[in-house]
Parts: structure tokens; sequence; C-alpha cells
């Protein structure tokens, strides 16, 4: 059945489990388990979703999918169903970074835990960026200036909303809104939801609840597609520096009560 019988060892194999332990966990015994990992018999759909939901992995990618190459930093949990296959990497081993372009950036939010849409994604590679899984998101409208419309975001991928930073830049996937990036604030002890605020203060903040958010990207740098006049980065710097000093007073205000 495709690739299931070297999946099955080769998954088996990156947990250090014995033929026996894994047949153990499945309650199945264990020459079933070196039947399926020889070829010499395909398991039925009940015991597809038994592997399916030990190993964590999708049923299509465990019979469609060669994971032979795959290390136990490969997968990154999402949830407790679905996992991302994040690393993906060149001839040198470098890892490479999977480019969401304009015309598809619509389709992410249907597309993003779908295999077969992110391995269609054209990948860039940027050797000095930290260690970690890394997609580059295209910029629509000016909320988050000086970025300009048609830059591109990189970020990295957090798993856990609890390790996001107040104040820092993220790309979020909402099941509401689909693909925004935003200046966030975390509130989830006190509401269960996250503040996304923008840079252009003509946009007002706004809450999302953290059921909402499906992933969860932080900015690590961007990539400007078009080159900045003089106009806009004076614009810019003085943009910046009124946000600065409202971020200043507000602080003030919090010493003088």
């Amino acid at each position: 059945m495709f690739m299931i019988a070297s999946n099955i060892k080769h998954l088996r194999t990156l947990k250090k489990y014995s033929q026996e332990a894994l047949a153990n966990d499945l309650g199945i015994t264990r020459s079933r388990i070196g039947s399926y990992e020889e070829g010499r018999s395909e398991p039925a759909i009940a015991m597809l979703i038994k592997f399916s939901d030990y190993f964590k992995l999708p049923i299509d990618i465990l019979v469609r999918t060669d994971l032979s190459k795959t290390k136990d930093n490969s997968f990154l949990n999402i949830g407790q169903n679905r996992i991302l296959f994040p690393m993906i990497v060149d001839l040198e081993d470098d890892d490479l970074i999977e480019v969401v372009p304009v015309k598809a950036s619509a389709g992410y939010l249907n597309g993003y835990d779908d295999p077969e849409y992110i391995d269609q994604l054209q990948n860039i590679k940027l050797p000095f960026l930290p260690t970690g899984k890394h997609r580059a998101f295209p910029i629509k409208g000016d909320s988050m200036l000086p970025l300009k419309d048609g830059s591109f975001v990189v970020g990295k991928f957090i798993e856990d909303l609890q390790d996001l930073q107040d104040g820092r830049t993220y790309v979020l996937l909402t099941a509401s809104q689909g693909m925004v990036y935003k200046r966030v604030y975390n509130q989830i002890k006190e509401n269960n939801s996250i503040l996304l605020v923008s840079d252009n203060k003509k946009y007002a903040p706004y809450l999302v609840h953290a059921e909402d958010i499906l992933e969860l990207w932080e900015f690590t740098c961007c990539i400007n597609t078009q080159e900045y006049d003089a106009h806009e980065l004076q614009i810019s710097s003085i943009i910046s520096m009124f946000n600065e000093l409202g971020v200043e007073l507000k602080a003030l205000e919090k010493m003088i009560q």
C-alpha cells in the first residue's frame, strides 16, 4: 500500500521502539507489525486509523508520502491532531523557506494544513535566519507601515500561543479572517484573546479569540519588493516617532498614577 510499509518502520525507529513495543501500544501482535513493515500484508482501514492516531499523522501522509528522510524535529504538533512538515532542505541540507505568493494567499486558509498545497509552494534559502521553521507571507495594504503593499514578511513558526511576546509583530492565520500581519498583545489570561494592533493608527485595534487562531508566525525579517522614495521614508520616520512617543507617554502616565 504505497509507502505505508517503510513509513511504519521509519516512524517506529524514530521513536526508538522495538516491533514488540509498538505492537503492545497498538494492541496487536509483533508478527503483524513485522508483516506490515516487510510489505507481506497491508493494514486494513481500521488499522490505518490506529497508526494515524498513534503517530498523529494524516492517513494520506502515511500512505502516500515518503517519510524516510524525516527526523524527530521534522514535525511540529499543532493542536492535538495535525502536524506540519516544517523542515524542507536542499541538497546541502540547508533549510528552505516556503513562499506563499500573492495570488495564492487567499487560498492559504484552505490549504495551510494540506501537504499537497504546501508542497506546491516555491522555496527560497536565507542562510542568515535563526534555527526554526520559517515561511514567507505577502503583505497587503498599509496597516503596518513602513511595510509597503506587496512586501513579504518571513516568520518563524510558533507552536504555543503562550510563547508570543507582547509588542512584537506576527503573521496570524485565523479561521474568521484568514491571514493577517499585526503587532500583538497577549490577553489570554484576561479574556482568552489576543489583541491585534496596526502600526498605522488609522486602523483600530481588535481582539481575536485564541481558539480562532490556527497558526502563529513571529516576524524574523521582511523582503521589500519596491524601493522607498525619500518622501515615504520621511513619513514613516515621523509615524514611528509618534508611535514611540505614545508608548513613552503611556508609561509616564502609569508612573504618575
